[in-house]
């Protein structure tokens, strides 16, 4: 079930934001994130929160918010996490359906990922499948914790209007 994150279900979300972060392999947020900074990021500044929970257990959340005010708040913005225990299941694939749908109520008419590891080669088989286009690259710009300096790829979608 994908519902609206309220602030007390941080305490559920953190283990799983920790779990992802502390690899860094996908999320340039710093590996030693504090709780206060990563509820800072993940429920104070997005627009919406939403988690995945199965049996009242969080196995998967996802953040919406406008990529950049005035002339860019058309175009949205959204990070995913899925638990290490739950991926395979097509958690991410929901999320991001269910992502596009909110921000199409929500009036975005774009949707853009700034930083996707190219490392992270499951998220950019799956957000290309789902429609995503890679629009730019940023050499050696995501410093990975095995394979050093990689390229960041921006990846984007056009929701169009209703």
């Amino acid at each position: 079930m994908i519902r609206k994150a309220q602030a007390r279900d941080f305490e559920q979300i953190w283990p799983l934001f920790q779990e992802i972060v502390r690899s860094g392999d996908t999320y340039a947020y710093p590996r030693n994130i504090n709780k206060i900074d990563a509820f800072e990021v993940w429920i104070t500044t997005p627009r919406e929160t939403y988690l995945v929970t199965v049996d009242n257990e969080v196995l998967g959340t996802y953040y919406i918010k406008s990529n950049q005010l005035g002339p860019g708040q058309h175009v949205c913005n959204c990070g995913y996490m899925v638990s290490s225990t739950a991926r395979g299941q097509g958690l991410a694939s929901s999320m991001c359906e269910h992502s596009q749908k909110v921000a199409k109520k929500l009036g975005y008419q774009a949707m853009q990922f700034n930083f996707v590891a190219s490392s992270n080669e499951g998220a950019i088989r799956l957000w290309t499948k789902l429609g995503f286009e890679i629009v730019g690259r940023l050499p050696k710009a995501f410093n990975h914790p095995i394979n050093g300096l990689i390229d960041a790829l921006v990846m984007y979608k056009w929701l169009g209007t209703e």
